[in-house]
């Protein structure tokens, strides 16, 4: 080997032994949060998204391919509150890695940074998918996001301290252009305050919270549970005599019930992103509010 090869392999060896350029390896159960640590963290994160946005969050299998993730992770960012309660726990138990576990450094619930709204005053499985901690659809606030970002700073900065100083200058850089949407997105959003709407589920909440939509009804009869033809027909009966302006649809819904009742009512059905990668349009977390105000304000007049 000459002495050249020789100098070269050092260097490589010692740039792999260096923990402060090794990218923190991030699995992130939904296309949001992985969002977020892309935001934060820069080219000092390798970003895994368990989940796209056109699937079912409460529904995913933990198969094989994500536990040899799970095993492999760093910093694990759940969105918390029972939304993944399916299969996370499963996941995580599988993987074996102790990095990752509940209450360990390397385990971060995004809803443990936020208050919760609709935390049900019982539980009772005869009420539909009801969550005991709250509705954990916290996503579609985006003062949510900027509570989870600052959180999320603070964790990555605490996890990679050789690099602490490049993530709090990420974290505020962020800060500051996510207030300057905010404000942005305030001001847009001010024709949609009380516009009657009809949801699909109960995930759209924290929307209609942040914008002061006024939820007339929703197509499921309880959380989580597909409508019948008896449902469907009382709310034409309902909506014909008490008109909503729009029927919220996400990318992941089936549209054939939302479809149907708009025929009916002939009320547009607006279909929303949800998730980053909903859409077209919404690719980061920056364009997933552009796009879904641009989709609420195109059906008012």
């Amino acid at each position: 080997m000459t002495h050249w090869m020789r100098s070269v392999l050092a260097l490589l060896c010692l740039a792999a032994a260096d923990p402060a350029q090794a990218a923190i390896k991030v699995l992130a159960t939904t296309a949001d949060w992985g969002a977020l640590a892309t935001e934060l963290g820069g080219d000092r994160v390798n970003v895994y998204t368990a989940t796209g946005a056109l699937q079912d969050v409460h529904r995913v299998d933990a198969r094989p391919s994500l536990v040899a993730r799970a095993r492999t992770a760093d910093l694990l960012i759940a969105n918390g509150g029972d939304l993944e309660v399916g299969w996370l726990p499963v996941l995580v138990r599988e993987s074996g890695n102790q990095r990752i576990q509940p209450g360990s450094p390397g385990y971060f619930e995004a809803a443990a940074q936020v208050r919760l709204l609709e935390k049900p005053a019982q539980l009772d499985r005869a009420l539909g998918d009801i969550h005991p901690l709250g509705n954990p659809h916290l996503q579609l606030d985006p003062r949510n996001i900027a509570r989870v970002a600052q959180a999320l700073t603070a964790r990555l900065a605490a996890l990679d301290a050789a690099n602490a100083a490049y993530y709090q200058q990420r974290g505020a850089d962020f800060d500051a252009r996510w207030s300057a949407a905010l404000a942005r997105w305030a001001q847009r959003a001010e024709p949609l305050r009380g516009v009657p709407v009809v949801v699909m589920h109960r995930d759209q909440v924290y929307l209609c919270h942040w914008l002061g939509l006024q939820e007339l009804a929703a197509i499921e009869p309880k959380p989580g549970v597909p409508p019948s033809a008896g449902h469907l027909s009382q709310l034409v009966s309902k909506l014909h005599d008490t008109p909503a302006r729009m029927i919220l649809r996400n990318a992941y819904n089936d549209p054939k019930a939302a479809d149907w009742l708009a025929e009916r009512v002939r009320t547009p059905v607006v279909l929303l992103p949800y998730s980053v990668g909903g859409t077209a349009a919404a690719q980061d977390l920056f364009g997933l509010f552009d796009d879904t105000l641009n989709r609420l304000l195109a059906v008012l007049p």
